[in-house]
């Protein structure tokens, strides 16, 4: 098991960051400032966000539609509002969820968010470290590994580089959760508009703890390798499965991250 470390204050986190996107509160002045250069560098940034939190909330209740009741959110980051939880039990109000991240700051801060919910946890533990997140006391506590469970990765990979494997990464998840399981997943590109996309890579590299790393569609596919994959395949998030009212986001934000679903036969 990962020990969770001090919380960085003095730089950006990209989970604190994903909140000051959000709209949230649970984030500091470093990380305010981080999404101001981020926004001038690329004003799209906030849109994508939106994007990325339609597209949680239209994967989850599909998944949950399917019968899934159990879900693990690995790099949630901060689960203040419209979460997981709230998805899932829109349409199974049975649904349990374990929020993980590796943000000291996240975990402390969401874990007195849910304080009294007994149908949900947070801890920490680091993707990269499949072991810890399915042998984390919380998921131990509230989920039954051996029942489908939806593994849900929502902006977390492209934190990975390269040399980290981030696709046997993935397989070491695929190859211990039950037939049945489901994998979501989005991540960034820069397919759609390089040039943007790369001046935020290299800000983030620059200016934050967590420096990103861009992949194609068909990197992004190879990710759910193993997996069915759920129509219509790897899109961009907004065109996965769009609801009536949803936020089609505008022509530059739209092509800057992609969404999949796939299930473990």
């Amino acid at each position: 098991m990962t020990k969770q470390p001090e919380a960085d204050t003095a730089r950006a986190s990209a989970a604190r960051v994903y909140n000051v996107y959000l709209g949230g509160e649970q984030n500091f002045a470093v990380d305010r400032a981080f999404a101001d250069q981020m926004i001038a560098t690329v004003p799209e940034v906030p849109i994508v966000a939106r994007l990325n939190r339609a597209f949680l909330r239209r994967a989850v209740q599909a998944c949950a539609r399917a019968g899934v009741e159990q879900f693990l959110d690995i790099g949630s980051g901060i689960p203040d509002r419209d979460s997981t939880l709230d998805f899932a039990a829109a349409v199974r109000p049975d649904s349990r969820v374990v929020y993980l991240d590796f943000e000291p700051v996240a975990v402390e801060r969401g874990r007195a968010a849910l304080a009294g919910e007994p149908r949900a946890r947070m801890g920490y533990a680091d993707l990269r470290d499949p072991e810890g997140v399915l042998g984390s006391p919380e998921v131990a506590e509230l989920l039954d590994l051996s029942r489908p469970v939806a593994l849900l990765m929502l902006g977390v990979l492209h934190y990975v580089a390269d040399e980290e494997h981030p696709r046997a990464i993935v397989t070491r998840y695929r190859d211990a959760v039950a037939p049945g399981s489901y994998l979501v997943v989005s991540h960034g590109t820069d397919d759609g508009r390089p040039e943007p996309v790369r001046d935020m890579i290299d800000l983030t590299a620059a200016e934050s703890q967590n420096p990103a790393y861009m992949r194609g569609r068909a990197e992004i596919a190879a990710f759910l390798d193993g997996f069915q994959l759920l129509a219509p395949g790897v899109v961009y998030l907004p065109d996965w499965r769009p609801e009536p009212g949803d936020d089609p986001g505008t022509p530059s934000a739209r092509v800057m991250a992609y969404g999949a679903v796939g299930r473990r036969p």
